[in-house]
């Protein structure tokens, strides 16, 4: 099935780009709770100093607090950058060590361990050029502090167009809950800064630094931190789109439903999902009781995954597609944004009946979900083979004929836009896919 702008403006998706959703102008008449929005100059000042007395140099630099897009600038030490790295480089050291207290010794995790260096190496030549981008490039903001935990950190990925308000992606990256790191998302950042869309690409606490209920709180704040002060740097807060990838698709899915109950239960809250205009989710997995066991197979042991979600009881609380069963969630049901379902039928970490049955899910109980199935793609091929190949991405297009949506102009740039550079040889991508360890 393939999706385009127009299937999303009809009947099934009617709360895309149509007066069902609230206006940034309208949430602030009705004087919603959330706190913290952006709603004048001074209150970006007052975020910005309250950030600068956590230390935040990045943040004071890097939102302009003047209601106008903030051209970025050039990161001014690569020295602090250096010290940065070699400090979070210490913390993962140290929690890889913790981690391997858990795992032991098996067999299934160090063939995994091996193939995922075998594949890495394969990759080198694309990951070094997006590396290059990544810490040199005047476009990319990194580790802008959004709350106090360690991996508290996005990276802000501008187009060089600096005029008018630009459309917001909030992506959330993969990694098992286990490797999941910010700069993962830097490919996808650079290609959809290229097409006039701004960024954020979250970090949050992996496991053993934390458990499913950190990751989830971790994400929850990133989302609201976006939200309350992109508009100070050029984003256009009727158009913030959140995008998940594998294990940070379960996650963001999470984060989504937790806010839309709270929001449906009159709870205060630091962001809405009225904000969310739709919600994009790549391979992910979002019923844990089905997946606990295929995880153990595939080296994912139970007891590890266990830990992750804070054990065997709280697999259901933290499974989206078993929620929806939950008679608390019947009023947050119609506040979720459309969603929108990408998977590969060839996906083994994941299978693609994951996303075909949450669709299902949502579909019944009056929620708009649609599935894209991509033939043939394995479960890295979407999110790094395939950008990597270079030439026309087909869920990459999917995603940004959502995202310019209703904008002629726009979609008319698109239309001609040159194809992506080829970044691997193609005999690399292909020995990379044999190999992958997911």
């Amino acid at each position: 099935m393939v999706i385009d702008a127009k299937m999303l403006e009809g009947p099934e998706f009617p709360l895309l780009g149509t007066p069902e959703r609230c206006s940034y102008e309208e949430r602030e008449n009705r004087g919603t709770q959330i706190k913290g929005s952006v709603a004048s100059a001074s209150s970006v000042r007052e975020e910005r100093e309250k950030l600068g007395n956590g230390g935040n140099s990045h943040a004071r630099r890097r939102f302009s607090g003047k209601g106008v897009a903030a051209r970025p600038k050039r990161q001014q030490s690569f020295g602090r950058d250096i010290g940065h790295a070699a400090a979070e480089t210490y913390l993962i050291t140290g929690l890889a060590f913790k981690l391997l207290g858990y795992l032991g010794v098996g067999y299934r995790w160090i063939t995994r361990l091996l193939a995922l260096g075998c594949y890495a190496m394969l990759l080198l030549p694309g990951f070094l050029q997006v590396a290059c981008y990544y810490y040199f490039s005047s476009q990319v903001q990194r580790s802008v502090i959004y709350g106090d935990q360690p991996r508290n950190r996005l990276d802000l990925y501008f187009p060089t167009n600096a005029d008018g308000r630009k459309p917001v992606v909030i992506f959330v990256t993969g990694g098992a809950w286990i490797i999941g790191y910010k700069a993962w998302g830097s490919l996808l950042g650079k290609q959809l800064a290229e097409r006039d869309i701004i960024v954020a690409c979250l970090d949050y606490r992996n496991f053993p630094q934390g458990t499913i209920g950190d990751m989830i709180k971790d994400v929850s704040q990133g989302i609201a931190f976006v939200c309350n002060n992109i508009t100070a740097s050029g984003g256009d807060p009727n158009r913030i789109y959140l995008v998940g990838q594998s294990a940070g698709a379960h996650i963001s899915a999470c984060a989504l439903f937790e806010q839309a109950h709270k929001e449906s239960q009159g709870e205060s809250i630091s962001w809405s999902v009225s904000q969310i205009k739709a919600y994009f989710a790549l391979s992910g997995g979002y019923n844990l009781l089905k997946l606990v066991d295929h995880f153990h197979e595939r080296g994912l042991y139970r007891s590890i995954f266990l830990g992750i979600m804070e054990g065997e009881k709280s697999l259901r609380k933290y499974s989206p597609e078993l929620l929806l069963q939950d008679k608390t969630m019947a009023k947050a049901i119609p506040l979720l944004p459309p969603i929108i379902l990408f998977h590969g039928t060839e996906d083994y970490s994941i299978p693609p009946d994951a996303s075909e049955n949450f669709a299902e899910a949502l579909n019944r109980v009056g929620a708009h979900a649609k599935v894209v199935l991509y033939e043939g793609k394995t479960h890295t091929d979407l999110f790094i083979q395939d950008p990597l190949r270079g030439g026309k991405d087909e869920l990459f297009e999917h995603m940004v004929a959502v995202i310019h949506a209703g904008d002629a102009a726009t979609l008319a740039k698109d239309s001609v836009a040159p194809p992506m550079r080829r970044l691997v040889p193609e005999i690399l991508l292909k020995l990379a896919r044999e190999i992958s360890p997911f």
